[in-house]
């Protein structure tokens, strides 16, 4: 079984994150870089079904040079190649550009039998682009998975939301994206860390995947952000002096703000 994992460098939830102040995006050298957690989750089940039916796992990420870090995590988690997709143009695409990049880049790698993603990077939040992969490549999708196996060409998940859980299967090739519940990422070995210097890892421009600059970046994107500003101090709040009468001043201060 040949395994295609989705994979995105983002910054760091601990370290302060903001936008740049020329064009809004997202500034990502102001930020510490990680592997986004949801996608150590992906590369993960992807490593227990290579255990389980044998086969190869390839790397796909888009993003700057920097990323070259993330990539190397998940292949000294166990990976065998990448696929990274590195272009200056990229800078600012939305997540319908993403996608179409993304896709581009999964043709490259022959012979996939399935495509395994996050359900949404901790940077962006959309949530969409696996949906939008399964259109643009015509593969049936699963998302928001917490339980996933394959039975011959025949893909078969539980699918959890808000209304309950759901049992879904789909023919192999296909896409599923995974939950935070979907299992407990391995740490890397010091071999596997050693390992990952000498894996294949690809590097494509958009030029190498038949995409024009016209087509990706802050220019092709559907929506940009005209103004920002970051978010107001707290203030120090109100404090109340009890002297017996605490509880009636604090409901009195809640029945004034409307909240009760």
């Amino acid at each position: 079984m040949n395994i295609v994992v989705l994979v995105k460098q983002v910054p760091d939830t601990w370290s302060e994150r903001k936008l740049r102040d020329t064009d809004h995006t997202l500034d990502r050298d102001a930020a510490d870089a990680v592997l986004d957690e949801i996608n150590e989750r992906a590369v993960e089940e992807a490593l227990l079904l290579q255990e389980a039916h044998g086969g190869e796992v390839t790397v796909v990420a888009m993003g700057p040079d920097r990323a070259t870090d993330a990539i190397r995590k998940a292949l000294s988690m166990g990976a065998d190649k990448a696929v990274h997709v590195s272009d200056e143009s990229l800078h600012g695409s939305d997540a319908l550009t993403t996608a179409k990049v993304l896709a581009k880049a999964i043709g490259t790698v022959e012979g996939y039998d399935l495509v395994i993603a996050g359900n949404e990077a901790t940077d962006g939040r959309a949530g969409a682009v696996p949906a939008m992969l399964a259109e643009l490549l015509g593969l049936p999708q699963v998302t928001q998975v917490r339980k996933v196996t394959v039975e011959g060409t025949t893909v078969k998940a539980e699918r959890e939301t808000e209304e309950g859980v759901a049992h879904l299967e789909a023919s192999l090739p296909a896409i599923v994206s995974v939950t935070e519940k979907i299992n407990e990422p391995r740490y890397p070995s010091f071999k596997g860390i050693m390992a990952a210097k000498k894996k294949p890892v690809t590097t494509l421009t958009i030029s190498d995947l038949g995409l024009d600059a016209a087509e990706v970046g802050l220019g092709a994107a559907r929506s940009q952000v005209l103004e920002a500003a970051p978010k107001p101090p707290r203030s120090a709040g109100q404090r109340v002096e009890d002297s017996g009468d605490g509880g009636v001043k604090i409901a009195e201060y809640l029945v004034g703000q409307k909240l009760i």
